[in-house]
């Protein structure tokens, strides 16, 4: 009970003579550094929701419109055109006021009056300015007037934003046209059914549109008006929240450490340096520091909603749908070893705790020789399994008393840290099968050693390689892809280590030590633990993951082919599927519609009727010209679909509100039934570099990100995520199910490399033979000059 009585201020004694109080000065003054830090924090967030209030504009602008229109007055000029005479005439306080000091006070509200009017002028146009799409389906040297217009007005001029200055200017996702949604679905599912199908397919979509289909997209408009955006909330509820299957594989997704490079072997050092860097990252998104992220390679802004819930954030479970639950502060981590569970404090009197510090207390834990409680130690296991068990027992058993202190403390935490006892990373004899099993470790590790209910868990291995999991409903991957490449490069660049491999800085030893968390786990819980975990066991032992670089060549070759190196891979994915199963399957490429406020993702339907003819005609042993003259065209297609996926005239989301409408009303529609029932089989998506700034890859080229995956959609598909690093290797993450005999990930893998080489080959031959052609038309150039 150390850690208890280190927390009494003050302590008092019932004697003959009277009370005897008795004063902890050192704890007191604790309470008043930490209450000085919490107000500082307020008013921090107090100044910076008056910056971003009247952005564009700033708050000092305000006194350079009064000085300019005192100036003008004192020049006996009006530029209110009468109004500052009006508002003198209807002050409340014309009596008491000298008929100088109501000029005064009605020159400052006319002035207030007149900066307000600007500010929302401004904001205007910025808003018009960030609601124009078009410059992305500009072809290159055939740039419309208005997007030259649009250029020469660029906003980057304004002043410098802070991280949610945009998010009044962004624009509200649009409602698509039905009849543009339905006619871009058809030609989507084209390529993969029949012409009967097909046809009775698109007599299923017509009658939609004349019957139900018009009064659905009434009510979805009058949403659209209400609400900021008319997916996201239908969207985070009904697909993440109210899913009842478990959480692991199923909906939370992982990402690695570097590829090549360990910092530090010193497993308790690499979590100090870690948990610093996140806390940095924290501190920058509290005083919102951080720059808003953009489109890559534009100033335009996308909408940074996303990163308010990132820490201090977990999913509760319940019996019908989870509950996402943010706390604005915590002063604490905790941490999983061996079984048990601790509270870290890392603020110590209103300070962040240093690296070397947080490394000494992890260390503290990594020493305590303690066993876990009974039932403590695969505890973790409720968060791994369905939800209803799990919410059923942290009603009954979770709700009070000792229980529901040390989970407050878990679902309370800045994030979960896990210290890991197992060795993970590339390394050894067998690099390749290592990845794979470091995948499947962050994926799921032991299923009862990672808490899946919080924003995101933190994993330390015990030679030092690091990973995270996240949970998928508050964020998509991006948001804490942004997070993970900061930290990484903070911790390997900024914060550093010793030589002997321990974090920098000094060890305040009065730190008390990290508190136990006490659980009292009953026969029933812990027979529901068991339950859970058997569950949870059977769905991590099924999850077939594959992870490899590849290394033949990267965007750098495929940018000089003038082609997007996203189309590249999705048309190479589509070849190594057709290969790889014979056929072609419905495709999911996620692509964000953060270009709008509240944004989150839409879906790219990869699989199109040009990518299929291209693929078969590659297949078919078709002439060279025609069938680059078709890759050319898949690529074009995709690049477009893309486009329209982030505009907000994709088709996915659309279909699903008018289906979520659908249910509210009561009503059936088996044309909509229909296609969300149909499975994703080729489930992609690419995680984007995004600070690219932070990795000097030239000096240090071994720090490679290896980027992060996910486990499969369908039980008979596979999950596919890639990341492109650099110039020169692109590091993908591939996942299926062993329980179905038609899926092998490595296969798959395999698959990909040599779908990836085949068009590349096809293209460098194009590309020789133009060259040749260039070469032999120069005489002949020359004797016509």
């Amino acid at each position: 009970m150390a850690e208890a009585h280190q927390a009494v201020a003050f302590q008092f004694t019932i004697t003959p003579e009277g009370i005897d109080l008795q004063l902890s000065y050192q704890a007191l003054n604790q309470i008043y550094l930490s209450g000085v830090r919490s107000w500082k924090k307020r008013v921090s967030r107090m100044r910076n929701r008056v910056i971003k209030g009247v952005y564009p504009a700033s708050p000092s602008s305000w006194l350079f419109v009064v000085i300019a229109i005192l100036a003008t007055m004192y020049m006996r000029s009006d530029p209110s055109m009468g109004l500052i005479t009006k508002i003198q005439q209807h002050l409340p306080l014309h009596v008491s006021l000298s008929s100088q000091g109501q000029t005064m006070v009605s020159v400052l509200v006319f002035s207030t009056l007149l900066w307000l009017s600007l500010i929302l002028a401004l904001r205007f146009c910025l808003k018009l300015l960030l609601s124009y799409h078009q410059w992305m389906f500009e072809q290159h040297g055939r740039v419309s007037n208005v997007t030259k217009v649009w250029v020469v007005s660029r906003f980057s001029t304004f002043r410098k934003p802070l991280l949610y200055s945009y998010q009044t200017s962004l624009p509200h996702l649009p409602v698509p046209a039905i009849r543009d949604t339905l006619s871009r679905y058809l030609q989507s599912v084209r390529p993969l059914l029949t012409d009967p199908e097909f046809k009775r397919m698109t007599k299923l979509a017509n009658h939609f549109e004349a019957n139900l289909g018009n009064r659905l997209q009434r009510y979805l408009r009058l949403k659209a008006l209400w609400a900021t955006n008319y997916v996201s909330d239908w969207w985070e509820e009904y697909i993440y929240l109210r899913s009842r299957c478990p959480l692991m594989v199923n909906s939370n997704y992982y990402g690695m450490d570097f590829l090549y490079v360990t910092p530090t072997p010193v497993q308790a050092a690499r979590a100090g340096n870690t948990i610093t860097a996140l806390l940095l990252y924290r501190r920058k998104v509290n005083r919102e520091e951080l720059k808003p992220s953009r489109v890559p390679g534009t100033v335009i802004p996308l909408c940074a909603a996303q990163c308010e819930r990132m820490f201090n954030t977990t999913r509760t479970p319940g019996v019908e749908t989870d509950v996402l639950q943010h706390w604005q502060d915590s002063e604490f981590v905790v941490v999983y070893h061996k079984g048990r569970y601790f509270r870290l404090w890392v603020y110590r009197a209103g300070r962040l705790l240093s690296p070397r510090e947080i490394e000494h207390q992890m260390q503290r834990i990594l020493d305590d020789p303690s066993p876990p409680k009974p039932g403590e130690d695969k505890l973790g296991a409720l968060t791994a399994g369905d939800r209803i068990p799990w919410a059923q027992m942290r009603k009954q058993y979770f709700s009070s008393g000792i229980n529901k202190r040390s989970l407050d403390a878990i679902e309370r935490a800045a994030f979960f840290v896990t210290l890991d006892e197992e060795e993970q990373g590339m390394r050894g004899e067998d690099p390749a099968g290592n990845l794979d099993r470091y995948a499947k470790s962050l994926l799921h590790g032991k299923c009862y050693d990672r808490w899946f209910d919080k924003s995101f868990s933190i994993v330390i291995y015990k030679n030092g390689k690091s990973g995270l999991n996240a949970e998928h409903s508050w964020a998509d991957a991006p948001t804490v892809a942004h997070l993970w490449e900061y930290t990484l490069a903070t911790d390997a660049f900024q914060l550093g280590y010793t030589e002997d491999g321990h974090c920098k800085g000094e060890v305040d030893r009065s730190l008390p030590q990290p508190q136990r968390l006490v659980w009292d786990i009953p026969s029933e819980v812990q027979a529901q633990v068991c339950s859970s975990l058997a569950v949870a066991q059977a769905l991590a032992d099924d999850v077939d993951c594959h992870v490899f670089p590849f290394r033949d060549f990267g965007k750098g070759r495929i940018k000089k082919l003038r082609i997007s190196p996203d189309a590249y891979i999705q048309i190479g994915l589509q070849l190594a599927y057709y290969r790889d199963r014979g056929g072609f399957c419905l495709t999911y490429e996620a692509s964000m519609t953060r270009l709008f406020r509240e944004g989150r993702t839409e879906t790219v339907r990869s699989c199109s009727n040009e990518s299929t003819a291209f693929v078969k005609a590659l297949e078919d042993g078709e002439t060279k010209i025609p069938t680059l003259r078709l890759f050319r065209l898949a690529s074009e297609r995709h690049q477009n679909l893309y486009r329209m996926a982030m505009t907000g005239a994709g088709i996915d989301r659309h279909l699903f509100c008018l289906y979520v409408v659908s249910k509210y009303l009561g009503v059936e529609s088996p044309f909509l039934k229909e296609v969300l029932s149909e499975p994703w089989r080729l489930s992609t998506s690419q995680t984007p570099v995004q600070q690219m700034e932070l990795f000097d890859l030239k000096n240090h080229p071994d720090f490679i990100s290896l980027g992060g995956g996910f486990g499969p959609v369908a039980d008979d598909g596979y999950g596919v995520s890639y990341i492109i690093v650099g110039e020169d290797m692109i590091n993908f993450h591939v996942s299926s199910k062993y329980s179905c005999s038609d899926t092998d990930s490595h296969r798959f893998g395999a698959q990909i490399s040599k779908a990836l080489q085949d068009i590349m080959t096809l293209l460098s031959a194009d590309t020789k033979t133009s060259l040749s052609s260039k070469g032999a038309a120069q005489p002949q150039a020359k004797k016509l000059l």
